[in-house]
């Protein structure tokens, strides 16, 4: 099991894509699991299963988020600021000499 996990890890961090988001969203992922742990003690009368689907929810919410906006971001960068650079790069610094 935890090998699998490692492995999990590992071939995750190897993969392209927005680390900011990735790291962002693991972050609030174990944040939000801590949180509603910490929790765990003050749910009331709230059945165990309800709470852990709460919690649930709530931290895959996060890590979609998350994993939305690193998206919309490398879209961003490759779709707006790469033809923006391309075509100011095309461009002739010099006035063209035509007669």
């Amino acid at each position: 099991m935890c090998t699998g996990v490692f492995l999990f890890f590992i071939k995750r961090h190897l993969m392209s894509g927005s680390e900011f988001a990735r790291s962002l969203g693991m972050a609030g992922f174990f944040a939000i699991v801590a949180y509603r742990l910490f929790k765990l003690k003050n749910r009331g009368d709230t059945k165990m299963s309800v709470h852990l689907i709460h919690m649930r929810v709530a931290a895959q919410g996060f890590v979609v988020g998350a994993m939305t906006l690193g998206v919309i971001y490398s879209m961003y960068r490759e779709y707006v600021l790469k033809p923006h650079e391309a075509q100011k790069d095309s461009k002739p610094n010099e006035p063209s000499s035509e007669i």
